[in-house]
């Protein structure tokens, strides 16, 4: 299978009721659906989602969903899908298989969820350095210092935004703890906000600065206005290569210069 760039466009068909259809090409980098409330923004992502999740390489039109990628000849995307809502899950089926009473709510989950990856992609890391090391490539030196600068520089980010509540990332740590006047804080501690951040800025760095598709609906909730501005400058700058397809309510998350990126979903609906 030859895995693609990026998604160049996406078309749903009877998107409501058997009249409409959705017809969107989108933008290397950064896509902004807005809209107002019930007018299907989510409804379009989750079913992009559902269709990237189901499909085969032989079925291009799955569920009335048909995706055009770039490459044209690739068969898949690499993508990521981060909620916003952090409702409670302590009784869900999933988290009682987990020996681990401090998960209570959503964000705490897929917190767990990518502490597992953060330990991955540090032993993926590891070993792309040894390898580099020892192919005698010329600048293999160098290279090595700009994969650790990858990771040093997600953790110079996430302690400028955590530094007015004295939170700094525990940079001797595996996994992703904080120190905070002295004392240790789990990341399962933090706000719904810090949460969601920190979820958000996992997400991107463990895929490596490889390109890939990164979904979120209304990743702005629980955030404040600052970090709501540079949530979108924040992450093309961990990875450039990631194209972002969100939906969002706030004015403040283009405000960074991302206004050309947005989308109304009645310029992408098309009668049938």
């Amino acid at each position: 299978m030859k895995t693609a760039d990026y998604i160049h466009k996406i078309e749903i068909d009877s998107l409501w009721s058997g009249r409409r259809h959705i017809v969107w090409e989108l933008r290397p980098d950064v896509n902004i659906l807005s809209g107002v409330n019930g007018v299907g923004k989510s409804t379009i992502l989750n079913r992009v989602v559902k269709h990237l999740l189901e499909r085969r390489d032989t079925e291009r039109r799955l569920g009335g969903v048909s995706i055009t990628f770039s490459p044209e000849d690739a068969d898949s995307v690499r993508f990521d899908v981060v909620r916003s809502f952090d409702r409670a899950v302590v009784s869900s089926e999933l988290l009682s298989k987990i020996a681990d009473l401090k998960l209570q709510t959503e964000l705490d989950l897929q917190l767990y969820m990518l502490q597992r990856r953060y330990l991955d992609y540090q032993v993926n890391l590891s070993n792309r350095m040894i390898a580099l090391l020892t192919s005698g490539v010329a600048d293999a030196q160098q290279q090595v210092q700009d994969m650790m600068g990858e990771k040093s520089h997600f953790q110079d980010i996430v302690d400028m935004l955590f530094q007015e509540t004295g939170k700094t990332i525990d940079r001797n740590s595996n996994e992703i703890r904080f120190s905070q006047y002295d004392e240790t804080i789990e990341p399962y501690q933090l706000s719904s906000g810090e949460k969601q951040m920190l979820i958000i800025l996992l997400t991107v760095l463990v895929q490596n600065r490889e390109p890939y598709v990164l979904f979120m609906d209304e990743p702005e909730v629980s955030l404040h206005f600052e970090w709501q501005k540079q949530l979108v400058s924040l992450i093309r700058d961990l990875n450039p290569r990631v194209q972002l397809i969100l939906t969002t309510h706030s004015p403040a998350v283009v405000m960074d210069g991302w206004q050309d990126c947005i989308t109304d979903v009645e310029d992408i609906v098309v009668d049938a």
